[in-house]
């Protein structure tokens, strides 16, 4: 599992005082970094290769400002050529938001799906929950 602290911003509420639904998806692709990195180590953008196919979020409970949260990030399957990544908010030691994405091993050249590489595969598989 990987795990990124934040400390959520003033600019990140919404009219009823408690952080907007827009700012966890943001927070989720934040966490998502070190699953980045372990196809493209520097995130070069000129050698990206994965895409966003897919992502659902579970608002819990209200999440809000002042008090630092935890993103939690695993991975529950990984496929050929894509894998399902879970999420979790975590705020004062409870659950406050979840979800998942189904991320693609992409490449750009042939504008398709290709084949997750099998060392990055076994470094995936580290991280199945």
């Amino acid at each position: 599992m990987f795990t990124y602290q934040i400390e959520p911003r003033f600019s990140e509420t919404d009219a009823l005082g408690h952080i907007n639904n827009t700012v966890v998806p943001v927070w989720f692709e934040q966490g998502r970094t070190p699953i980045f990195q372990l196809f493209n180590p520097d995130l070069n953008l000129n050698q990206w290769n994965l895409i966003l196919k897919k992502m659902d979020v579970d608002f819990v409970a209200q999440i809000y400002l002042y008090s630092p949260v935890e993103i939690r990030t695993s991975l529950s399957a990984v496929g050929n050529t894509s894998m399902t990544i879970h999420q979790e908010v975590w705020q004062k030691g409870k659950l406050v938001a979840k979800g998942d994405c189904v991320m693609v091993h992409f490449d750009y050249a042939q504008q398709g799906k290709a084949p997750i590489p099998q060392e990055v595969r076994e470094k995936l598989l580290q991280h199945v929950a």
